[in-house]
């Protein structure tokens, strides 16, 4: 005899593989383009070979593009999050484990899509050591995009 909740976990499981797996293929859809800084006015001589040197400036000051832990962190904020609405949630209904479960599951595919579609923008400190530096050059770059 199969157990209810046993068949009930393995879907679980199998919408929460297929819910990961559309959240990977919408981060990977988004575009893979990094942002660059967008200027005032004219300024368009020497732009990306001073952008070029700031950016090469910034990651031998040991700064990266992106930070790569906020996948990771913000994944387990939300699942943490989901988690305890969905036990929240499951005791109403009558299994808080169950519940619980979905909601950690739905939290952790939410962060993870956040932070996949969030993954091309340049880490704050970045942006403004590069900021920093053009300015430093005579540029004024006014945002990035």
């Amino acid at each position: 005899m199969v157990n209810s909740t046993m068949v009930t976990g393995q879907r679980l499981c199998r919408h929460s593989l297929a819910a990961l797996a559309i959240a990977l293929c919408c981060g990977l859809i988004v575009g893979c383009a990094d942002q660059k800084p967008v200027f005032y006015g004219n300024q368009s001589g020497g732009t990306q070979a001073a952008v070029r040197k700031c950016e090469s400036q910034a990651r031998e000051h040991g700064l990266s593009y992106s930070d790569s832990n906020r996948v990771a962190r913000q994944s387990a904020e939300n699942g943490a999050v989901g988690a305890a609405g969905g036990a929240v949630a499951g005791a109403i209904y009558g299994n808080a484990g169950h519940g619980a479960a979905a909601g950690a599951a739905g939290g952790v595919v939410t962060g993870l899509t956040h932070a996949l579609l969030k993954q091309h923008q340049p880490s704050p400190i970045y942006r403004r050591y590069v900021n920093r530096c053009l300015r430093d050059r005579g540029y004024q770059p006014i945002g990035w995009h």
